[in-house]
């Protein structure tokens, strides 16, 4: 008889939630549990090399089995390549199999079976006509605001994000329908994505799922473990001198049990395994307090966090009960074809060629000043000499050829708009630091400072809307950043100062331009 059949509702509600850091639907998963077992599934984006974290994952598929969950592992290779091409379209293939693989291995080793398990991969079924036609329905009733929502905490943020991005919850909600399940398991880190399902899948007339979900493990750096950053994380083929290597390195402080990775691991993942069922054993000298045994996780937390366990003695400990668990994973993948397909999934990238240096906007810096005082150049009959107040400790001094143009008297304690990050450079003797900025007409020749919106002060930054971003500390004269970028500033029809159709503003408004219209910025 199958051991599970023996549980109790409770029991298996027990299993099912222990551990967990939040249940979404949890009335209905009791109810449920009442009447059948449940079916649920666990995907993960076939990106970087899964890490010991995913170990915390594993336990609970193994919970979920004993309490008689139907479960199915998604390799979810579309949503690795949306994630902002995490995943190369040309890597995907291997990128899986090196997933399926590795995910089979630490399964094993955890002692799963994998006959009771369901594997398989999104593209199997996301490239259907009827999921399609899903994916464009959705999309039909999604808004912008609640796809990047929703993505926020799991799709790679970038400052110009790629649609891409915003599809990826769409297609995670509807997985929930098209594997068929009753709940979605994954990290608390997903949550938005799991509360965007329950709004939108209800509106394709499909019914709102359980969601479980798992809490966030601390890296070896006490930041969230992120395959993306080496000193974070173990990677489940480390050797055991590069185990040893990053356990000494890893965030411990004594009596710190907030930020403290391993012993989170200790608790999700090294509680659970048959080798600890008779408690976490320290082996240490008699003149540190002997040998001791932690019967649970408890018992442990207390110790270190009274400092009666010293980091040392813990790291040595962790060290011998990882290194039981990753053997078996290590030797599977010493094989030729192992091997093989590590270098093929992840082969040491190729130094790419130097990128063109980005130009936009954003590198310039427009502030708010106000001319304090105007004289003319002793040298130049062209050009005035003004100090500037640009809301810094002292005023620059910025020379600017409108004499002749603008009467000195009209620029007196006028504020203007100034680009500030230009590399110093003498006028005829006399060093400018700034730039203004004007609207120009050349015939007939006729030059207007631009207005700052209403209600600006000195030093307020001025930006482009669609290019914020931090401005260069000083531009580099043989890069000709504002050279390259200056054609595209003008003054439109309506007397808004803009960049390439890009409006110039503050936080208080728009940058204009008080008479002249259609005319370059100069």
């Amino acid at each position: 008889m199958d051991s599970t059949s023996i549980l109790s509702p409770s029991e298996k509600f027990t299993l099912i939630s222990r551990n967990l850091q939040e249940i979404l639907g949890e009335d209905q998963l009791k109810l449920m549990l009442k009447e059948r077992d449940i079916k649920l599934y666990w995907g993960t984006a076939t990106t970087g090399k899964p890490h010991i974290a995913y170990f915390v994952p594993m336990t609970k598929i193994a919970d979920f089995l004993k309490a008689g969950c139907e479960v199915t592992i998604l390799f979810a290779d579309l949503h690795a390549y949306l994630d902002n091409m995490k995943a190369p379209w040309e890597l995907l293939k291997q990128r899986v199999l090196y997933y399926e693989n590795i995910i089979k291995a630490m399964l094993k080793s955890l002692g799963v079976s994998l006959e009771k398990l369901k594997f398989i991969r999104g593209t199997d079924y996301q490239l259907s006509k009827e999921y399609t036609l899903d994916v464009y329905k959705l999309s039909s009733i999604v808004t912008d605001h609640d796809a990047r929502k929703a993505g926020a905490e799991v799709v790679k943020q970038v400052e110009h994000p790629l649609l891409s991005g915003l599809l990826y919850p769409g297609l995670q909600a509807l997985d929930e329908e098209y594997l068929k399940v009753d709940a979605q398991f994954g990290g608390v880190d997903q949550r938005k994505i799991f509360t965007f399902a329950e709004k939108y899948l209800p509106h394709l007339g499909y019914a709102k799922r359980i969601h479980l979900m798992n809490p966030m493990i601390p890296g070896l750096t006490g930041s969230k473990m992120s395959s993306s950053e080496e000193d974070s994380k173990i990677d489940l083929i480390d050797s055991a001198a590069q185990l040893k290597k990053k356990l000494k390195r890893a965030f411990c402080e004594p009596g710190n049990i907030k930020d403290n990775g391993l012993l989170s691991f200790c608790k999700h993942v090294l509680f659970q395994l048959p080798a600890v069922k008779d408690g976490f054993a320290v082996s240490r000298k008699e003149e540190n307090g002997g040998n001791v045994v932690y019967k649970n996780y408890d018992e442990l937390e207390s110790a270190f966090a009274k400092e009666e366990l010293h980091p040392g003695d813990f790291k040595i400990a962790v060290e011998f009960y990882l290194n039981e668990l990753l053997d078996p994973i290590r030797k599977e993948f010493e094989t030729p074809e192992m091997k093989a397909l590590i270098k093929a999934a992840y082969s040491p990238a190729q130094k790419a060629p130097a990128k063109e240096e980005e130009v936009t906007p954003s590198r310039l810096d427009f502030r708010v000043g106000r001319i304090l005082s105007v004289e003319k150049h002793p040298d130049a009959d062209s050009l005035y000499i003004e100090k500037v107040d640009l809301g810094e400790d002292a005023p620059r001094t910025v020379v600017s050829g409108l004499a002749g143009l603008i009467p000195m008297e009209e620029l007196n304690n006028k504020l203007g708009v100034f680009l500030c990050n230009l590399k110093s450079q003498k006028m005829r003797g006399i060093e400018s630091q700034a730039m203004l900025m004007c609207a120009s007409k050349n015939e007939p020749r006729q030059v207007e400072m631009l207005d700052p919106p209403e209600g600006s002060s000195e030093g307020e930054v001025i930006f482009i809307e669609g290019h914020m971003g931090t401005p260069d500390k000083e531009l580099k004269p043989k890069k000709k950043i504002w050279e390259k970028l200056q054609p595209e500033f003008l003054v439109n029809t309506s007397g808004i100062a803009e960049w390439n159709g890009y409006q110039m503003r503050s936080k208080l408004g728009l940058v204009k331009s008080s008479s002249l219209r259609n005319v370059p910025i100069k």
